[in-house]
């Protein structure tokens, strides 16, 4: 009679069958791809131009017609079509957000490699800025550096990079120390390889997907201080727009032109749940330790 050992490790079929993409992730996946379309192809998808003004007609609901023209989400307080904002709006917000998530990653990606590499002073240094900013909400440091040196795309750019930053210090840093100890790394080094042969060789294509997947965890944080900041008129001014602008001019209407809210808000809602949602997934897929199915 044989016996089976219960507490043995599920076979890496089994374990790549539990990680599949299950079908709320899939179709989060496909908003998301969904989203990118729209953002690059705004120019040619917006029915009319977004900052076309038509008093005659605002405050239409959706799906009426004013002019000859249909607005399938309805018009603002200035005749503005919602659907073409709210497409250019999209590519606004997902572009700001895509560039300070990356510069967020970069920065915190190049500290994590300095601290475990230089160790000593240089690390004990790097980390207790990496906790001064984990103990400052990144909301309250943005709206600061707002008030003292103005808004400017730029700097708005730079300020919604700071959201996060430090976790891919943190990360960074313990998978390279982690590195730093193995057999390999020891021996390339023992061979004379120089350290920024071993650093892009070899220790950044080992912890690639775990920033990727910190990068997805991170970015519906990034586009929530984006549409946060703007919603508050201190990032995307008119005539720009962007979702957190149409939502923040949107609030005054609620009662008599709830639309001009709502579909912003749903968008962001939507947007950063399925990133969220796609990047749980990734961490399940390609975390080595994840046993959750």
């Amino acid at each position: 009679m044989t016996t089976v050992d219960i507490h043995a490790r599920p076979a890496p079929a089994a374990r790549s069958r539990g990680r599949a993409m299950s079908p709320v992730v899939r179709l989060s996946a496909c908003f998301l791809l969904a989203v990118v379309l729209v953002a690059l192809l705004a120019d040619w998808l917006a029915p009319l131009p977004y900052t076309a003004q038509n008093l005659a007609a605002r405050l239409k609901p959706p799906l009426t017609e004013a002019g000859g023209i249909v607005h399938w989400l309805g018009t603002d307080q200035l005749g503005r079509d919602i659907l073409s904002r709210m497409i250019f709006a999209v590519r606004t917000s997902i572009l700001i957000a895509v560039m300070g998530t990356l510069i967020g990653a970069i920065f915190g990606t190049l500290l994590g490699f300095v601290a475990a590499r230089m160790r000593g002073s240089v690390d004990q240094a790097i980390m207790m800025v990496v906790d001064a900013q984990a103990a400052i909400p990144a909301l309250f440091l943005a709206l600061t550096m707002l008030a003292f040196f103005g808004n400017n795309i730029v700097l708005f750019i730079v300020l919604v990079s700071i959201d996060g930053w430090d976790r891919y210090t943190r990360l960074v840093r313990g998978l390279v120390v982690s590195e730093q100890q193995s057999d390999y790394i020891n021996a390339i080094e023992a061979l004379g390889a120089g350290s920024s042969r071993v650093i892009l060789s070899h220790l950044l294509p080992n912890i690639a997907a775990a920033l990727v997947v910190q990068a997805t965890l991170n970015f519906p944080g990034t586009i929530l201080l984006e549409t946060s900041l703007s919603f508050l008129g201190l990032g995307v001014q008119p005539p720009g727009t962007s979702l957190g602008l149409m939502l923040g001019e949107g609030r005054r209407y609620l009662l008599n032109a709830w639309w001009i809210a709502v579909f912003p808000g749903l968008a962001i809602f939507l947007t950063t749940l399925s990133m969220s949602l796609f990047g749980d997934w990734l961490r399940d897929r390609f975390d080595p330790t994840s046993d959750r199915h």
